[in-house]
């Protein structure tokens, strides 16, 4: 084992001195840029840091952000059962030879291969590259519902979560301070439209958050709380194995969460919210999860798209467009295991992309070969608070608090990063002995936490 790995630095030095030489003899290194810092693009990087030669390949990060944000814990930011840093993972501490550039990526030019990022100031330049990997994400899904864009709020990043978590307690603040019952009951109803994956952790642990966080609101009562799930489906968790969409409703109806399927919103006040069937909800709060769409770069490049993600190759090459991947939630990877459907836009598929992706794009440098994307399903988690949570790791499905176990442990390894990992479970520790700490943050005042001002679309322009 130690003469392979002794070998393995001998081919690796030798072929980092013959491109040391190539440099020096005026010939440029190819630039690979990878857009997007979230669980596909750092998996590029990371894989393209450890396969390629030192001096092999120039790489660049173009990301709005200087880190990966672990979003399937958002809600427990909302909940305030974890700290908002502890889920950002640095990009400068992952990534050793990577060159990060702060900004939005916001066309790309094929035949010039360039791409146009608008950085933090808002001004443009250009960036050139010979291998693009396109891995931007995407941006929450929302529909020409009126007082939607004024009202709602979201739940993509940790603006909108430590949001969230403010507009809740100053509800109850209002609603404590208020002598209207009517008021009262409107501050404390509140609307979560999307029973998936975040929709669905969000109402059961924010349930819980409310009701705990009533013992330091002496004039009210923990049964004014209402939390309301909507969705169009007719089931919970319609995306996965329907024993776990039937525990994760058990539990939210045991918490007190009401739970309305094939059901919707057609409008949206600032103190109310009408439902499909009629009904009118007086409420100041509707959280918007009902699913994401692509990043609005996926159609500026004439290139084909399926549902506004980029159709890709079996390898996340882009048809047409030399030296272009594309991969994870705005791309329609097709999944070999599965006839070549496009894979899911779940975390799990982006971070096994991530590492597929990387690989490919080495090999298109001359180091290794390509493979085509092959995934596994090693199941699914989801947290609903305490110990309370379901899942079906490799199929076996669990629910209580083993499940809350395999969730949380699962979490901690999908983090990454060691201090990330000691952090959220000293923050899990400290949930678990402490009184919980209500009290505002004052970050994002009204007028800048819509959705759209928070996800920065107008960069974009008009589709």
């Amino acid at each position: 084992m130690r003469n392979s790995i002794t070998a393995a630095r001998l081919v690796r030095h030798v072929e980092a001195r013959r491109l040391r030489g190539q440099d020096d003899a005026g010939r440029r290194r190819p630039r690979v840029v990878v857009v997007g810092s979230g669980y596909a693009g750092l998996g590029v990087l990371r894989h393209l840091e450890a396969r390629l030669p030192a001096g092999a390949a120039e790489l660049v990060l173009v990301s709005p952000t200087d880190h990966l944000l672990y979003t399937s814990l958002l809600p427990q930011v909302a909940a305030g059962d974890i700290e908002p840093r502890h889920l950002a993972v640095s990009v400068r501490g992952a990534l050793r030879r990577t060159v990060p550039h702060l900004g939005h990526a916001t066309a790309v030019d094929a035949a010039r291969r360039e791409i146009t990022v608008v950085g933090m100031t808002g001004e443009p330049s250009t960036l050139a590259w010979d291998r693009l990997v396109l891995a931007p994400g995407a941006l929450t899904r929302t529909f020409d519902i009126p007082g939607l864009a004024e009202h709602g709020l979201g739940m993509k990043n940790l603006a909108e979560a430590v949001y969230l978590r403010d507009h809740v307690l100053r509800q109850l603040e209002y609603a404590d301070a208020s002598d209207s019952d009517a008021e009262r009951r409107a501050r404390c109803t509140f609307v979560v439209v999307g029973a998936g994956y975040t929709g669905t952790e969000l109402a059961a642990q924010m349930r819980r958050f409310t009701v705990e966080a009533m013992g330091q609101f002496p004039r009210l009562d923990a049964a004014q709380t209402r939390w309301l799930l909507l969705d169009l489906a007719p089931r919970v968790l319609p995306e996965l194995d329907e024993r776990l969409g039937a525990g994760a409703a058990k539990v939210l109806r045991e918490r007190g969460v009401e739970v309305r399927l094939e059901t919707s919103v057609t409008e949206v006040r600032a103190d109310a919210v009408t439902l499909t069937d009629g009904a009118v909800i007086p409420s100041h709060t509707l959280v918007w999860c009902a699913g994401v769409t692509p990043n609005p770069l996926m159609s500026r490049l004439g290139a084909e798209t399926v549902r506004g993600r980029l159709v890709v190759d079996e390898n996340f090459q882009v048809p047409g467009l030399d030296g272009v991947f594309a991969l994870g939630d705005a791309a329609a990877v097709p999944d070999v295991t599965k006839g070549g459907a496009p894979a899911g836009q779940t975390a799990q598929h982006a971070v096994r992309q991530g590492g597929a992706a990387g690989r490919n794009v080495a090999a298109s440098l001359g180091y290794g070969r390509m493979r085509p994307y092959r995934h596994r399903d090693l199941g699914f988690v989801v947290d609903l608070g305490g110990a309370d949570a379901v899942a079906n790791p490799l199929g076996l499905p669990l629910s209580g608090p083993l499940a809350a176990a395999v969730t949380r442990g699962y979490h901690l390894l999908a983090l990454g990063a060691a201090a990330n990992r000691a952090y959220v479970g000293a923050d899990w520790l400290l949930g678990a002995v402490a009184r919980p700490r209500v009290v505002q943050l004052g970050f994002l005042p009204p007028p800048n936490a819509t959705i759209a001002q928070v996800e920065q679309t107008e960069l974009y322009g008009a589709p």
